[in-house]
């Protein structure tokens, strides 16, 4: 009895459509819900006759409130179908709990399987022997017709205007910061040293008679970084020595996956950047499991770190919050992981606050970093402005310009907000905006926690998708006088372009792409290690948690390029895991 009530309650989480089922009755497929429900009845049934105690309390609650918040979310921008009654709120109730149930038996299973006998390892000589040279040839093969077929780039809004910028081509970025010298044009919203390398890329093209050929340059030397970094992770899982099937998985997901080739062929930052956290987070790994640092190593990653922080301007935050655990993991090399870190952070440092001014390029607007007061001040307005006094609206209007505040705020994306921000703001403008903003938080705690999590739910809810890749043709450059466009195979870039588009919902594969699920496995191989008290390999964990919080931090919600290098590198992560729970049994 205790196990069909369970039963029936993951059966209500699973299939109850809350928002239809306010007006109408509840309406479910039979057979669907017959089927489903013997699935986790006999699931449940032996679960609990071979075991009882419940070791992922905190996963099982997290992954609940991620589905339950959700789908809120997901169908009305707020809290409404889970607090918005009694009857919803006893409705909520029950659907937690049998979430809780489903993913509390899940998980447990999951971490039961991952012993032994999914570590049986087989041979393929060749692939063994030379792995990163074979895993090369494969990628390039299969990413061939990616790069005939969007030859020489795919440019996007982004990297087009950082061309333009290279090239003294005012832009809108210019209008979000105060420039220092009306000639130079680059900023460093976008890292200054990726603008030069796709600049100069562009520049030398140009010189030989063709922007495409620029562009293409870029486009080889991006491909270089992520195929070698790939194929560097298929040689360190046979360094590991993980089973040969997940190896040929892994390889198999690089091959078919179409945000590979097609990010390979996207010159946006976030591509190299992708590659460098994957080596980064192999660093750590390595120098936990291995303890071993020579002096060539400490050069490699010195670069590697250097690389980090110039392609991407959060990268100085991964290193810097990633560093003290780094630390605490390895106490053997104390003087050398402080000189190793501390050296790129000075030079790093020096290379902004010294090299960038003295060249006339001003640092991006402090308001990317606001998205999330910005939102939270955005709906206070839409919903209790009558609250606010004349002299909220001046100080609020001062920094955001509350005039249409209302209609420019948009749930799940905070650029409408942000780009009105006033550029000659000062620190006391700032500083009186927080105290009207903390003044809304005591008065509607709700609300602010609704913006927040209305911009940020994607990141941690499966059932969501956004787009994810880039493939359109981008008409900035050429409308700006450069000869950029794409060759004649214009029917096989439409067949992989829909292939791209299909792919998140390919049943199972989709999910490899998918930014909640991947989420999810960073969380579910956090909980394990902490279940095996591995606390010591939690640090090569760090960087993928830090870059979730840069999500959380961001003006969009569920938005594919921010959770870029944590898809990224999610198979080497789960080959790590094997590894230490292998070692463990």
């Amino acid at each position: 009895m205790k196990i069909l009530i369970y039963t029936i309650l993951t059966l209500i989480s699973l299939f109850i459509n809350v928002q239809d089922i306010i007006n109408t009755p509840f309406i479910v497929d039979s057979f669907e819900l017959l089927l489903v429900g013997i699935l986790i009845y006999k699931m449940y049934f032996n679960y609990y006759n071979d075991k009882k105690d419940n070791n992922f309390i905190i996963i099982s609650t997290l992954f609940s409130l991620f589905m339950l918040i959700g789908n809120t979310f997901n169908k009305t921008n707020s809290l409404e179908l889970m607090i918005g009654n009694i009857y919803l709120i006893f409705l909520t109730i029950v659907r937690f709990i049998g979430y809780y149930l489903l993913f509390n038996v899940i998980i447990n299973k999951l971490f039961e399987f991952t012993n032994h006998k999914i570590f049986k390892n087989n041979s393929l000589k060749l692939f063994n022997k030379y792995p990163f040279i074979s895993s090369i040839i494969i990628l390039i093969i299969c990413w061939l017709p990616y790069i005939i077929s969007f030859y020489p780039a795919i440019l996007s809004p982004d990297p087009s205007n950082q061309i333009k910028q290279f090239f003294k081509i005012k832009t809108h970025y210019n209008d979000s910061v105060i420039m220092l010298d009306k000639d130079v044009l680059i900023t460093n919203h976008h890292p200054v040293f990726h603008t030069f390398l796709l600049g100069s890329c562009v520049k030398i093209g140009k010189f030989l008679g063709s922007t495409n050929l620029g562009l293409f340059i870029y486009s080889l030397i991006q491909i270089s970084i992520l195929v070698s970094t790939l194929a560097f992770t298929i040689k360190y899982m046979n360094k590991l020595n993980t089973p040969i099937w997940l190896r040929i998985c892994t390889l198999i997901i690089y091959a078919i996956t179409p945000v590979f080739p097609l990010y390979a062929m996207s010159p946006v930052k976030d591509t190299i950047f992708s590659s460098f956290i994957i080596l980064y987070i192999i660093f750590i790994f390595d120098l936990v499991k291995y303890q071993s640092l020579n002096i060539k190593k400490c050069i490699y990653v010195n670069f590697l770190i250097l690389g980090i922080m110039l392609f991407r301007n959060n990268g100085y935050h991964v290193i810097l919050l990633s560093f003290p655990f780094i630390l605490l993991s390895n106490k053997k090399y104390l003087r050398k992981l402080l000189c190793l870190f501390l050296i790129p952070i000075l030079i790093y440092k020096g290379y902004i606050n010294v090299l960038l001014p003295k060249m006339h390029i001003p640092n991006g607007s402090i308001r990317e970093v606001l998205s999330i007061p910005f939102q939270q001040t955005a709906r206070f307005v839409l919903y209790h402005e009558e609250e606010l006094s004349n002299e909220d609206k001046e100080i609020i209007d001062k920094i955001l310009d509350i005039s249409d505040l209302k209609e420019r705020y948009n749930p799940t994306f905070a650029d409408p907000v942000k780009n009105k921000f006033n550029k000659f703001t000062t620190n006391d403008d700032l500083k009186n905006y927080f105290k009207v903003w903390f003044k809304g938080f005591i008065r509607h705690p709700i609300t602010y926690i609704e913006a927040t999590l209305n911009n940020t739910f994607g990141y941690f809810y499966p059932n969501t998708h956004n787009w994810y890749i880039y493939y359109k043709y981008d008409s900035r450059l050429k409308d700006a006088g450069f000869d950029y466009h794409y060759n004649s195979f214009k029917t096989s870039r439409n067949i992989l372009s829909s292939y791209g588009v299909i792919f998140p919902y390919i049943p199972i594969l989709g999910s490899i792409i998918n930014i909640g699920f991947n989420s999810w496995i960073i969380i579910l191989i956090f909980g394990f290690l902490v279940k095996l008290k591995q606390y010591k390999y939690l640090s090569f964990l760090i960087p993928s948690i830090i870059l979730i919080l840069v999500c959380i931090a961001s003006p969009v919600n569920t938005y594919f390029r921010y959770a870029l290098p944590n898809i990224f590198s999610m198979p080497i992560i789960i080959s790590m895991f094997i590894n230490i729970r292998k070692d463990r049994l």
